[in-house]
């Protein structure tokens, strides 16, 4: 069963939601935690799994043959990124900008571009116990993260669970880690710019057809507006975690999943009860 773990936005508590949800359900079954915002990824430094591999993940990125190239700005006109300009009547490529889509290389009727693999960054994977981890590292200065999270979820496909940290927000990142997923957890701040945020994540799960429920963290006060939400969508709601202190300093002290699943418990025995009628339904 594929889970993404998703949020509106950032800070809601979604890692530390994701990771001690994968630490509960190893504990009875096989469990792959992907961690799949490859901006920062920062999942493995709570379930501390050991690193056994790691590659570089390619794009494939257009080279241009100046001797060949006749400056007839076909390839420039081809692509919808920006990322190939003519600058006195010479292409000059942008690698950051390209979407690898080819467009340029098939505008060019004078075979000047061939293409050439060009790293974005690596995707690092272990194992301990029942806990499968698979995460991707975006290098610095990239901004074309869904290649990345696309390695990053091919991997630890014979576990029982596959839960899947996205990233923050609803950009095109959050719809690649949330495609093919069974089912979406959504981490909620009850709060005006937490609402915000996750009815529009809400949205983009109706968009991709997949059922989704809503956890609700660090609730100080009931925000009004978020609660007649999620009952009117009629959204399963599959648990609520107070404003509790000390998660901030277990989160600080890396410590988090111990702190969770001690005093939490009964809310992963909900967790876990829910998404297993899920599997058997």
């Amino acid at each position: 069963m594929n889970i993404t773990i998703a949020s509106g936005k950032g800070g809601t508590g979604k890692t530390t939601f994701s990771t001690s949800l994968s630490a509960y359900l190893s504990q009875h079954t096989t469990v792959a935690l992907l961690d799949c915002d490859v901006e920062e990824p920062d999942a493995n430094i709570f379930l501390k799994v050991p690193i056994e591999r790691r590659y570089n993940v390619t794009v494939l990125t257009p080279e241009v043959d100046m001797a060949a190239c006749t400056g007839c700005g076909r390839c420039q006109r081809a692509c919808q990124y920006n990322a190939i300009v003519l600058i006195k009547s010479k292409p000059l490529v942008l690698p950051e900008l390209c979407h690898s889509c080819g467009g340029c290389y098939l505008a060019c009727s004078e075979r000047a571009i061939h293409e050439i693999e060009r790293t974005i960054g690596i995707v690092e994977t272990g194992l301990q116990g029942n806990i499968s981890y698979a995460g991707g590292i975006l290098n610095i200065g990239e901004h074309m993260a869904t290649p990345l999270i696309d390695e990053v979820k091919k991997e630890m496909h014979s576990a029982n669970f596959r839960i899947i940290d996205s990233p923050p927000g609803s950009s095109c990142p959050v719809v690649h880690s949330m495609e093919g997923s069974d089912f979406i957890i959504l981490v909620v701040e009850s709060t005006p710019f937490g609402f915000h945020d996750a009815a529009i994540a809400y949205d983009v799960a109706q968009s991709l057809s997949i059922p989704c429920a809503v956890v609700v963290n660090n609730l100080i006060q009931n925000y009004e507006p978020l609660f007649s939400f999620i009952q009117k969508e009629d959204i399963p709601l599959l648990g609520i975690i107070p404003h509790d202190i000390n998660i901030a300093k277990s989160v600080s002290e890396g410590n988090s999943i111990e702190y969770m699943l001690s005093h939490y418990k009964a809310l992963f025995d909900s967790v876990s009860n829910y998404l297993s009628n899920k599997v058997i339904s």
